[in-house]
């Protein structure tokens, strides 16, 4: 048991030094007296340590890498702290988003057609904040590009991988109503690292409603 509180330990001060976070293979690497068992026993001690009442952060795996998160009740003294400005995702990119997180890899052409609108500028700007990426073209006429989601995504969303979406089924035929008031998500960060980090990664998500006729034209 000595050993393990050793391990949970160098453990703690690898994830305090880590800016991306570390895979278990890269702590077996540099705790090279242990092996898989020994790092996943660790982390565990170390969560059910943090999840005691008075400590201001834990421990999530997101998009494969384990990371110091702070808890989400602090954000507010968090963002007082940074001030960081905020990038702006309106509710055409997040539902563009939305639709090849579920279907990706997806074409321009399936994504319109779930839309219903020109998605060009929606998909423009996606690829520039690094949230979709060219995953190869469709063996089929034309052989068009085809789009999925990165790291990146996962990190904001909070997510360890795909498999952590919320199932459609989940969603209510109200969620899925289209014409409704579009929303206007806020994600914090951006490229800059520093500082603790709050749940989700890096990034906070504020959703804020917007007026019902913002133009999807320009998107």
């Amino acid at each position: 048991m000595e050993n393990i509180e050793k391990i949970k330990s160098i453990i703690e001060a690898l994830l305090i030094v880590s800016e991306e976070g570390l895979s278990i293979e890269e702590l077996k690497n540099a705790i090279t007296q242990s092996d898989a068992k020994d790092i996943k026993e660790g982390i565990y001690s170390l969560k059910e340590e943090y999840s005691l009442p008075g400590r201001a952060f834990n421990i999530a795996e997101i998009a494969g890498r384990y990371r110091i998160v702070t808890k989400p009740e602090y954000l507010q003294w968090i963002n007082n702290l940074y001030q960081k400005e905020v990038d702006r995702l309106t509710g055409p990119s997040l539902e563009t988003l939305a639709i090849i997180a579920y279907k990706q890899p997806a074409t321009r052409a399936e994504v319109e057609n779930v839309r219903g609108v020109n998605v060009g500028g929606v998909l423009k700007t996606l690829l520039d904040k690094n949230l979709i990426r060219v995953k190869g073209r469709k063996d089929v006429v034309g052989r068009p590009l085809v789009y999925g989601t990165t790291d990146r995504f996962l990190e904001i969303f909070g997510l360890n991988s795909l498999d952590d979406l919320p199932a459609l089924r989940d969603f209510s035929e109200e969620d899925l109503e289209y014409g409704k008031p579009q929303e206007q998500v806020l994600a914090k960060g951006g490229e800059e690292e520093g500082g603790t980090r709050p749940e989700s990664g890096e990034e906070e998500i504020k959703v804020k409603e917007i007026d019902n006729n913002e133009s999807e034209k320009t998107e």
